[in-house]
């Protein structure tokens, strides 16, 4: 095989192939969900994602004979280095054709970018935050991915196994059969909490009643997720930048807020129908016709996706995380939903996943995140 060439990405149309990248990969592929393309460019601009206020990153594609073989983003979140005190490179979006010659160089590229920042470890898949997609699939190969999760080959761990990495963390998503009635123990749960505490239920009627809420839902969002791995607070801009970006396909009806009595949210649920089908359709991109599976998908669906779900730190281990998965759950039996898939969450992030012990479910699949000394 020939000599593989790194080139870092440095225009416009370099980043569109960075991009364009695993569409030829996993073309044909039934489990991959692509991403809209357009996202993942304003996602990995300097300048129109406002993560890059404390964020620093470069990107490289991997050819051979002049054809992409391979793409990497190297990432260093400066708020992380400095809160937490570590000095670990982040790799992300990473994809390579089954060639050690390919991941090693692609590995290589970053650490040595990385050693050349001061930095003495790395890990990932990670994005520039937590609400980036993160870790690299190491079961469930056969199960269909979601706009917000990475999918790859079996391959990929074997490669990263080889090159001396060891797992820092694990994330697990649980695949819930909705029942025909809400389980007993979270109604009990969910009335005692209402009871016991000076709590109630926020009842919109649209995304527009939501709105209002995104700023308090994100802030939350920061106390709540402060201790998981990977995790850096979301600044003001972040905040508006995805409420921007993700308020607009909101369902109300598949949205759980819970208030106190001075209307700051302590618990929210944010989830709305699968598009993993929709976006395959759409192969990435809204037009001509793509956003027309994207509406449909949102109209007419048996399948949820419940993306953000949170606690206030001062209300954990209270109950109010059953009253969420209460409203939820009477909302996907009044749809019809058949089956509610969840977020990836950290496996030792209990206080998220024991709920799921009232449920039918199991966990459907698992990713990983990678982590060596450089």
């Amino acid at each position: 095989m020939s000599e593989i060439v790194i080139r870092k990405v440095s225009t416009r149309s370099e980043l569109k192939v960075f991009v364009d990248f695993p569409f030829q990969l996993y073309k044909g592929n039934a489990f991959w969900v692509p991403p809209l393309k357009f996202d993942e460019i304003n996602t990995l601009r300097k300048d129109k994602n406002p993560a890059f206020s404390y964020c620093e990153s470069e990107y490289w594609l991997a050819f051979n004979n002049n054809r992409p073989v391979g793409r990497i983003a190297g990432i260093i979140n400066h708020k992380e280095s400095d809160q937490l005190n570590t000095r670990l490179v982040r790799f992300g979006w990473i994809d390579f054709i089954d060639d050690p010659a390919v991941s090693r160089a692609l590995i290589d590229t970053v650490a040595e970018w990385g050693r050349s920042k001061g930095m003495t470890g790395i890990h990932g898949p990670l994005g520039f935050t937590d609400m980036d997609p993160e870790g690299m699939l190491i079961e469930g190969f056969d199960q269909i991915s979601s706009l917000s999760a990475i999918y790859n080959f079996p391959y990929y761990n074997d490669h990263l196994q080889r090159l001396g990495f060891t797992k820092a963390t694990d994330w697990i998503q649980f695949e819930i059969k909705v029942p025909a009635e809400i389980p007993p123990k979270v109604e009990r749960m969910a009335a005692i909490v209402l009871q016991k505490y000076d709590l109630h239920l926020l009842k919109p009627r649209s995304a527009k009643e939501i709105r209002p809420y995104a700023a308090k839902m994100f802030t939350m969002y920061n106390e709540a997720f402060m201790d998981l791995y990977g995790f850096t607070p979301l600044t003001k801009e972040q905040m508006d930048c995805y409420t921007k970006q993700y308020f607009g396909f909101i369902r109300p009806e598949f949205v759980s807020l819970v208030v106190d009595d001075h209307d700051d949210i302590v618990g929210f649920g944010t989830t709305m129908p699968s598009l993993s089908l929709a976006l395959q359709k759409a192969k990435g991109t809204l037009f001509p016709f793509g956003f027309i599976h994207l509406l449909r998908a949102m109209r007419k669906n048996d399948t949820i996706h419940m993306y953000l779900i949170g606690v206030r730190p001062d209300y954990q281990g209270k109950g109010v995380l059953a009253l969420v998965y209460h409203e939820l759950t009477k909302a996907y039996i009044d749809a019809g939903i058949k089956i509610a898939r969840t977020h990836p969450q950290l496996e030792e992030n209990l206080k998220a996943i024991t709920i799921w012990k009232n449920y039918d479910g199991r966990v459907n699949i698992r990713r990983r995140c990678w982590i060596r000394d450089i």
